[in-house]
Formats: structure tokens, sequence, C-alpha cells
């Protein structure tokens, strides 16, 4: 098997020695970055199959840099790793597209479980090839998997590979209640170690890209205590 690269941005010295060890004896290649600005040309360089990204950097934060990758449409897991614990800025990160989240001071276990567990629903699992998809629609949508576009009234917006993969188990079930630990498997893999408030936060973005009031959502809606339903 190909040997997986994490690049480990890090601006404490002590933390991203400990992590390039722990990772090069588990069998990973290690990149470090120190700054935010180092991590995102270490990127660029190619090769990177996820990140471990902190969130508090000199002169580019993790929260830019995440939101960098995603807007070139890079699929690259990233672990965003944060030392205040608060609530808003795991949401903030996953917003911005993170796929998972630690809280330092964490333990090795949890960090390589979540690595792993990241890894085997993208690297390792591999990336269903969309190149021969036909648009389909969603509602009053078009979505177009090759573009990762969803169009309605001519006003095109984009949509991540989560959005996209949510929207295809939801047009897959019409009118049928899916649990969010249903849409958790689809989207995160049976592996994932967060909580359905991962979920909840990427549909209430999911939501703002294709309801008209996103607040009172008629295409997604929220079945309480059982999770959510696609309306056709």
């Amino acid at each position: 098997m190909t040997q997986i690269t994490i690049l480990v941005a890090e601006d404490d010295p002590h933390i991203r020695m400990g992590l390039k060890d722990t990772l090069e004896s588990e069998g990973y290649r290690v990149i470090e970055a120190h700054t935010g600005m180092q991590a995102q040309e270490r990127f660029q360089a190619g090769g990177v199959d996820l990140i471990l990204l902190d969130v508090m950097m000199p002169g580019k934060s993790g929260y830019d840099v995440c939101r960098d990758v995603r807007a070139a449409r890079d699929p690259v897991p990233i672990i965003m790793l944060t030392a205040k614990g608060e609530e808003i800025d795991k949401v903030v990160g996953l917003q911005l597209g993170a796929d998972d989240y630690v809280t330092k001071p964490f333990g090795v276990h949890e960090l390589l479980a979540r690595i792993d567990a990241v890894l085997r629903r993208t690297v390792r699992a591999g990336k269903p090839e969309n190149t021969e998809e036909s648009p389909f629609l969603f509602g009053p949508f078009e979505v177009n998997p090759k573009t990762y576009k969803v169009t309605a009234g001519g006003v095109s917006q984009d949509l991540t590979d989560r959005e996209l993969t949510l929207i295809r188990c939801f047009q897959a079930h019409p009118g049928e209640v899916l649990s969010r630990d249903h849409l958790l498997n689809a989207g995160w893999g049976i592996d994932y170690l967060g909580t359905t408030r991962t979920l909840d936060q990427h549909i209430a973005k999911l939501r703002k890209k294709i309801e008209a009031d996103p607040s009172h959502p008629q295409l997604i809606t929220t079945i309480h205590g059982l999770g959510y339903r696609y309306n056709e």
C-alpha cells in the first residue's frame, strides 16, 4: 500500500515534534509546517493525503487555510486541532469544510483513531467516480455531480463533496424519514467518531443553498426525535 502523507500544521514545536514522532511510528510520512502560510505552500506542493491543522497559528489561521483549501475544491481530509474546546470553534471549522476536530489536550489513541476513521472513508476507501454521472433533479434544483453545482432559475451554487453525498442519500429515499445515524453513515462512514451535531451543521449549511427560506425549510424538513425527510 502507498504510504499515507500527513501535513502537520502546528506552531508549537513540542506538539509538532510529538505528532511527527507518533505518526511516523505508525507508518505515516509527515510533512511539517509551523505557520498557516507555510502549511498552504506545502499543501499546494502536492502529495498530501490528510491535514492536521491547528486553529491558532501566526499570520494565517487554520480557519483561513481550511477555507482556501475548500475554495480550491480539494477534497483532502482536514482534522482541526483546537485548544479552546468551545462548541463555536468546532462549528466554525465544520462549516468551513473540516472533516473532524480534536480538542487539545488530546490522547494519542483518540487522535490515531480519528485519523484512521477519516482515511477509511476518503483515501483508503477511494472516491466514487462521477465522470459518467448525469445531472439529476432534487426538488426544483438540477444537481450536476460532475461540476458539484446545484442550479435553479439560472443561479448556480457550489456543493461540497459531503453535501452532494447527503443530497444523493435524500434523493434515493424521497418521503422517508432518515435517521441521523443513517445520514452520518452515508456521509461520514460507519467509523465516524463524532456526534450528530456535525450532521446538523452540514444540513443547516446545505439548506442555505437549496431552501427559499432556510429558517422554514420545505425540501429537507426536520422530524424531531427521528431525523430528516426529503419532500420531493
